[in-house]
């Protein structure tokens, strides 16, 4: 009779499994292997617009104004040929919910595609290491250059890398914030000149300006630079809630196991059955690939980024070995186990119905939206209302907001249950992005006024464009009617 292993025994080889990681430890310089493929393609074609767009969209100018401009100063967010104030936070709030559930839905069909193709931490690390190549060389050059002393050619090459680099994180830093101050102007102010009166070099860029540009140039500079796979280990939260989006029909880079172990090195054109042997022939270009140093023969893990690196540098071993393609390919659980895979499932349609209608709602929202608003807020000082002349009387402070890009004259009417009527009333113009506050004085006859509470409705309305208008609502208050 066999006999069964004691629970010290199989404790002991559960603990020998499991892979103890020091948080605290350093990470090991990570050398990637240069590789060409289809994905490589794929994120050339998607990295480069999104780049050209980061570039070059606070240097277009639509309407006097650049084409993307966030004017904290004036409290106003111009976005093409819209401008957002701080009453469309409501919209705001509404594109990051659909942007959120966006890349919900992509992320149960596709994984995280987002984070492998267009995270610009990963578009800039992977220009970055582009750069690295250039001046350094492949994989082997890397570690053959580190390993070697300082000398004129390690220096020239280790400097040129970090020149392109900073080069690179500058003009980041100051793209950025171009979306915060109007381009044009804060390159200027960054250029020294002479000052007429002292003689000596000044800027006249704000000192924030500077400091974010500074602060935007280094983060860039580490963060694509040094950092790299830790910002998508330890840093970004997408990579640990990803899971609860996963199910067994998601796409993702997997290993099939099943046609590739057992692993081992062979000859060409040998063949590996005779041998005992899988498709892999352990080459690891699929880890010297990984711009996150995984092996993703172990299985689905939270490091990966889904950015099919490793499945190009498989492809291409494949290839040279006459073997089918796709040892290491975007496919789900379930194809690895039965098959085939559910495009169709509810869980999917359900984030894909929900984006359609909250982008259909928002399209609705951008077209009706009025550039005008209203705020009322009647007076609480002492004295709720005001009797004078037998007339019941309750002031009000009007702010009318002008969010149009042309001036306007305002028009003011009041209106309710009762006869009210405006004191003191004046017509008020107001220029383009004009905020202006007036006090206004409403009456009604006390013989009138049969309630002590009623709804006073402020209506303003463009005399210039009628279809231009907002109304908002406050309460009138007036003497306790006695009863009879």
């Amino acid at each position: 009779m066999a006999e069964t292993p004691s629970n010290s025994d199989s404790s002991a080889e559960e603990k020998a499994k499991i892979k103890y990681v020091d948080l605290y430890e350093a990470e090991n310089k990570i050398y990637t292997r240069k590789i060409t493929g289809f994905y490589q393609a794929i994120r050339r074609y998607t990295g480069l617009p999104l780049i050209a767009g980061y570039l070059l969209l606070p240097w277009l100018m639509i309407e006097g104004h650049p084409a993307v401009l966030f004017d904290l100063p004036e409290r106003k967010f111009h976005i093409l040929w819209l401008t957002f104030w701080p009453q469309d936070f409501m919209l705001l709030a509404w594109l990051l919910i659909i942007s959120a559930f966006s890349l919900f839905t992509v992320t149960v069909m596709f994984g995280r595609v987002w984070c492998g193709f267009t995270c610009p931490q990963t578009v800039w690390t992977l220009m970055f290491i582009s750069v690295e190549h250039f001046f350094e060389g492949d994989r082997n050059k890397q570690i053959k250059l580190d390993k070697q002393g300082w000398s004129l050619e390690k220096i020239l090459r280790k400097g040129g890398k970090h020149t392109v680099w900073v080069l690179i994180a500058l003009i980041t830093g100051l793209t950025f914030v171009g979306y915060f101050v109007p381009i044009r102007e804060l390159i200027s102010g960054l250029i020294p000149h002479q000052n007429a009166t002292t003689g000596m070099l000044v800027v006249d860029a704000h000192p924030a300006a500077i400091f974010w540009t500074i602060f935007f140039t280094g983060m860039t500079y580490l963060n694509a630079g040094w950092l790299r796979e830790q910002v998508c280990k330890y840093m970004c939260p997408y990579a640990r809630f990803q899971s609860v989006m996963y199910d067994k029909d998601t796409l993702a880079v997997h290993y099939d196991a099943s046609r590739g172990e057992t692993r081992g090195p062979r000859k060409m054109k040998e063949d590996p059955k005779q041998k005992g042997l899988g498709d892999c022939i352990d080459c690891s270009w699929c880890v010297q690939v990984c711009p996150v140093d995984i092996d993703i023969r172990d299985g689905l893990q939270f490091e990966c980024i889904n950015c099919g690196l490793c499945v190009d540098a498989c492809n291409a071993v494949m290839d040279k070995m006459e073997y089918p393609r796709g040892l290491i390919r975007f496919a789900s659980e379930d194809e690895l186990e039965n098959g085939k895979t559910k495009f169709f499932r509810p869980r999917l349609f359900g984030y894909a119905l929900g984006v359609v209608l909250m982008i259909g709602a928002f399209i609705g929202a951008i077209i009706i939206r009025t550039p005008l608003s209203v705020d009322v807020a009647r007076d609480r000082g002492a004295r709720l209302y005001r009797i004078s002349n037998d007339q019941v009387q309750n002031v009000y402070t009007v702010k009318i907001n002008n969010m149009s890009q042309e001036a306007h004259e305002y028009d003011i009417q009041v209106s309710g249950d009762y006869p009210f009527r405006l004191h003191h009333y004046m017509e008020v113009e107001l220029e383009a992005g004009e905020v202006f506050t007036i006090p206004l004085r409403v009456s009604v006859e006390r013989a009138q006024l049969d309630v002590e509470k009623t709804d006073l409705t402020f209506k303003i309305t463009s005399k210039t464009d009628p279809l231009l208008t907002a109304t908002e609502e406050s309460p009138f208050i007036g003497p306790a009617v006695k009863s009879k």
